[in-house]
């Protein structure tokens, strides 16, 4: 890239623990906000919730992200689409495109849903519904019967609420109005701003895409 790296502005939503300073990095989980608490944060620590990086800020993509309207030359966001409700992710679509500059680029990472589907018919045996099930994210192993559980389950927010391929992604993606919809794979795109964001173990047996303004 041949413009000063200062001028660039790369955002990252959902980004759990993975914040690289060199990119603006939003999260929305519940324990971010309890753990940044003055007098309350310390307790909330101890649940055995890793701390967030104190670079990160606290940023809902459905609500909306404290970032301007055209402003990003890159966004990324890596496991996250899959836990918001079908109209959530609607509208988180359409956030990340207004944040976008015209040629800005999206990429994306969830859990693929054909892939799994395709395991799971090429597995036989009694157990095959079960790994299917877990790998979706959207079963319940255990309920919770205490309001510890039940807080750190909350906090946690590591259930599914809706899988995607990539023929559903893709259609998604074109109703917002993006557009050089393409599979990615990490580490494959031609901007090195993502090297430093993207974690391999993340990308593993999953859906990667990539897609511009």
């Amino acid at each position: 890239m041949a413009k000063d790296a200062h001028t660039y502005i790369y955002v990252q939503y959902g980004c759990g623990l993975c914040a690289p300073k060199s990119w603006m990095n939003f999260d929305a989980s519940p324990s971010l906000r309890l753990q940044h608490l003055p007098l309350f944060g310390k307790f909330f620590r101890g649940w055995g919730l890793p701390p967030f990086p104190k670079h990160v800020r606290y940023g809902d993509i459905v609500r909306g992200l404290p970032v301007a309207i055209n402003s990003c030359d890159a966004i990324y966001c890596s496991h996250v689409l899959e836990h918001l409700a079908l109209n959530d992710f609607r509208t988180a679509l359409k956030n990340t495109y207004s944040y976008l500059k015209v040629g800005g680029v999206f990429r994306l990472v969830v859990p693929d849903i054909e892939f799994l589907a395709h395991r799971y018919l090429a597995s036989p045996g009694p157990t095959a519904s079960i790994v299917f099930i877990e790998g979706t994210g959207m079963g319940l192993k255990d309920r919770h019967r205490s309001l510890t559980a039940f807080l750190r389950a909350w906090l946690g927010h590591s259930k599914h609420s809706w899988m995607w391929d990539f023929p559903g992604m893709s259609a998604e993606l074109v109703k917002v109005g993006f557009r050089d919809l393409r599979p990615a794979l990490q580490g494959d795109s031609k901007l090195e701003c993502f090297k430093v964001v993207e974690d391999p173990a993340r990308w593993k047996d999953c859906l990667g895409m990539e897609c511009s303004k």
